[in-house]
């Protein structure tokens, strides 16, 4: 996809020398936090989600015996801490992305067919899964 730029992370070297390639020596790793596991799966979000970068490299882990991350980094992509309150109390900080321009993406995308639009037309933002790093600039 234009304006993006992947690699396949296979051994803790690779995966931290591929982010300061991309990203610069001045950066730090950001995952989801909770405080203490919940049976309750409920949670809404809390006041103050900031943003945390606009500069990211995103680190999905992938199924293999050996840590394995499949990383990339998408042009006009911003990164969000968002704080979680669940029913129970349990407090999350979650990571989120918002890709700004999604003018090169295929229309065919799951999420431009959920959300009833069209590519280009407006953000798409999601959560990120729990075994997702994400590097940022610092």
């Amino acid at each position: 996809m234009r304006g993006e730029t992947k690699y396949c992370a296979a051994s803790l070297e690779t995966f931290v020398d591929s982010g300061v390639s991309i990203l610069g020596k001045n950066i730090k790793l950001l995952s989801n936090e909770i405080g203490d596991e919940t049976k309750n799966p409920s949670f809404k979000i809390g006041n103050g989600v900031r943003t945390v970068g606009g500069n990211e490299v995103v680190c999905h882990k992938m199924t293999y015996p050996h840590a394995v991350y499949l990383c990339h980094s998408i042009v006009g992509t911003e990164v969000y801490k968002v704080p979680l309150v669940s029913d129970d109390g349990t407090k999350a900080k979650a990571m989120a992305v918002c890709h700004k321009d999604t003018s090169a993406w295929s229309p065919n995308h799951i999420a431009f067919k959920i959300l009833k639009v069209k590519p280009g037309t407006v953000p798409i933002c999601h959560f990120l899964g729990r075994d997702t790093l994400v590097w940022v600039s610092n």
